[in-house]
């Protein structure tokens, strides 16, 4: 089996089913006592959020980097990022090791086509869903044609991230915030969601909506458990 190397704590809360995700798949094929090899560096997200907020990618950029050489000094043979937002720095993470990424886009994508599905909605934060970094991967790499949030919804989904979910608080009026939105995205033409920010798991599942859901979280853990026992290999 060969080691996982994740970059954690963005926010901790979604990091935590990164972990037990993993080595629940693990458990799950190899049986008895196996568990996943595993390095983690969690950062404080107090200081990536700041640079987030600040716009100062560059500043992130080199922290993602630094996680990712780290990881590889400790013996890590893949790096994880376990959050889609700061996949937007990817390329750096990319130049940063030879170790690869394993990008949270492509398992997601590779689901979504198995199951038929292209015309896809997608919850994030502001970052994800305004920018292109991440639907641009999901548009040219696998074929999608992602719609977002009109502006004041999309304001509300990033606010409750970022106000409730990474503090670990869940609250039923934001679930039923969130049901409105992807009932406005169905009507859009949205035959699935993306849940695109790994804390969203936490707030809504199928029951939720009335078209089949896509969790980053769980499809990215499952996928680097694969890839960890060889069962999947990175594009």
């Amino acid at each position: 089996m060969k080691t996982i190397g994740l970059i954690g704590g963005m926010s901790w809360e979604s990091t935590a089913l990164y972990y037990r995700l993993i080595n629940e798949t693990v458990k799950a094929r190899l049986g008895g006592l196996h568990s996943a090899k595993l390095v983690l560096l969690s950062v404080d997200f107090h200081d990536i959020e700041a640079m987030q907020r600040a716009h100062d990618w560059t500043a992130a950029a080199g922290a993602m980097a630094d996680a990712a050489r780290r990881l590889d000094a400790a013996g890590a043979q893949c790096i994880v990022l376990a959050t889609n937002t700061m996949h937007k720095v990817a390329d750096a993470i990319e130049r940063a090791t030879t170790r690869p990424l394993l990008h949270i886009a492509d398992p997601t994508a590779a689901a979504i086509r198995a199951a038929g599905h292209r015309r896809i909605g997608l919850l994030g934060t502001a970052f994800t869903m305004a920018e292109a970094f991440y639907r641009d991967r999901l548009a040219a790499r696998h074929g999608l044609d992602v719609i977002v949030p009109e502006a004041d919804d999309a304001q509300c989904v990033h606010r409750i991230i970022y106000d409730e979910l990474c503090l670990g608080r869940v609250l039923e009026p934001s679930r039923q915030r969130y049901r409105e939105v992807m009932a406005k995205l169905v009507a859009r033409g949205a035959e699935a969601i993306i849940l695109g920010c790994t804390e969203i798991t936490m707030l809504v599942g199928t029951a939720d909506a009335t078209v089949p859901l896509f969790d980053t979280t769980e499809l990215h853990a499952r996928g680097a458990a694969n890839w960890a026992m060889g069962i999947d290999a990175p594009d």
